[in-house]
């Protein structure tokens, strides 16, 4: 289990990082750059991660692959993605993080009560509280009053992560029986 932990963790990191970047570019085609950005496509694959751990390890070992997975996630964030001289990267940074950790430890709260459920209904439930928390929190603490259109931004990104959301079903179920909890 220690192997799957820290491999969970550091891919949860990468997401996050991988997210953060990617929300920076307006996706340009089809007339899509007003209400939709590149991160809506990775960073549903964090609620994959958390549910998967929670499924299969339980709240506590979920709650804790989101901690270190935002530490890493964040700290390569302002790293390597945050332009310090630049306000909105500032503020893209802190609403990442407040709004990961608010939706992700969210997500397993949900999940977790509903774990007993028919096996689709906590990931597809935790994963839309979780997506529509965070794409609120995020865009408006990193872009309101900037400019930027937020909300349209916000829409489109919800749409896409609870489409995503709902695509992330078919390696959840299929990943269900490789991640089970090793006995000591």
């Amino acid at each position: 289990m220690k192997r799957i932990f820290i491999i969970l963790s550091f891919l949860m990191g990468f997401i996050v990082l991988a997210s953060n970047y990617l929300v920076q570019f307006p996706v340009k085609y089809y007339g899509l750059q007003e209400i939709l950005t590149y991160g809506a496509f990775t960073y549903p694959i964090a609620f994959l991660i958390t549910d998967l751990a929670n499924r299969s390890f339980g709240k506590l070992v979920a709650r804790n692959i989101v901690y270190i997975g935002f530490g890493i996630g964040i700290s390569f964030t302002l790293l390597f993605s945050t332009n310090f001289t630049d306000l909105i990267s500032i503020r893209i940074a802190i609403g990442s993080g407040t709004a990961f950790l608010t939706a992700q430890l969210l997500d397993v709260q949900v999940f977790d009560k509903l774990r007993d459920r028919k096996w689709f209904v906590a990931p597809l439930t935790s994963s839309f509280i979780g997506s529509t928390v965070d794409t609120f929190l995020f865009f408006s603490i990193s872009f309101y009053a900037t400019g930027i259109p937020w909300f349209s931004l916000a829409l489109g990104d919800l749409a896409v992560k609870i489409f995503v959301a709902m695509m992330m079903l078919i390696p959840f179920r299929l990943l269900l029986g490789t991640l089970k909890p090793v006995k000591a």
